[in-house]
């Protein structure tokens, strides 16, 4: 599991590029970077990173799902995901 404080501080992130979404695209329309470079550095998309929904993990994200791999693992042999079941041949 991770931190508290580091899932905390993504959402942060996140909460803030939504803020500030529409201002960078009308700044980066204007070609104004030097207003691009008065706004918070977190307001940047760039600084986000993935994490899994339930354990916080950064690493071994599987995007189409939210979580990482080892709890897609765990909810798909318990047949927690729809339509994903383990193969053998």
């Amino acid at each position: 599991m991770a931190k508290e404080s580091m899932k905390a501080r993504e959402r942060k992130r996140q909460k803030m590029v939504e803020k500030y979404a529409a201002k960078r695209a009308a700044l980066k329309e204007a070609g104004d970077y030097e207003g691009l470079q008065k706004l918070p550095r977190n307001a940047s998309p760039v600084r986000l990173h993935n994490r899994c929904q339930l354990s916080g993990r950064p690493k071994g994200y599987m995007r189409l799902f939210g979580v990482s791999r080892i709890n897609f693992r765990e909810m798909a042999l318990s047949g927690l995901i729809p339509g994903i079941k383990k193969t053998s041949w």
